[in-house]
């Protein structure tokens, strides 16, 4: 997940540095939908990675699977959400970095509490885990100032995938 965003990082630079260095100030791009100017098609491309609100909802479809998975004993299916919950959020850190200072415990203790209980297979443990886990999602978003966003237990399944 960090290669990911560490490409696009890249590409964007890259795309800022070859705009820079055109002699042509004022040149014209034909695209459809992302500008006629390198500093419009930029501004539009970082408009379509959209914020932090959009990592906050591939989280929560994740959020979601993570606890049926470890419910149903799936544990390499917990594992895979797990993970891709963590690389969600660190990409969005790339966006909005000032975001990250207050995910520190969730990142480097809360998930990782979890992935233990994951791989030891132990259902009670995960369940106990799982509930420290949501509630530091809850911490989360007090402190970003959004406390009217409450992450609860999930309480019905909305997967199409069979656990």
């Amino acid at each position: 997940m960090k290669r990911f965003a560490s490409i696009m990082f890249v590409a964007a630079m890259a795309a800022i540095i070859i705009s820079a260095c055109q002699t042509e100030t004022n040149k014209r791009y034909d695209t459809r939908w992302a500008g006629e100017t390198m500093e419009e098609i930029i501004a539009s491309i970082e408009n379509q990675f959209g914020g932090f609100d959009q990592t906050m909802i591939e989280t929560n479809y994740r959020y979601n699977e993570l606890y049926w998975a470890g419910y149903d004993s799936n544990w390499g299916y917990a594992d895979y959400h797990l993970e891709k919950i963590v690389g969600s959020i660190e990409r969005g850190f790339v966006r909005r970095p000032a975001r990250e200072a207050y995910s520190a415990q969730f990142l480097n203790a809360n998930a990782p509490q979890l992935m233990e209980t994951i791989e030891a297979g132990d259902r009670d443990a995960f369940m106990e885990s799982f509930v420290r886990f949501a509630g530091s999602c809850n911490t989360c978003h007090e402190m970003h100032d959004v406390a009217f966003i409450q992450v609860i237990i999930p309480e019905k399944r909305t997967s199409m995938v069979k656990l």
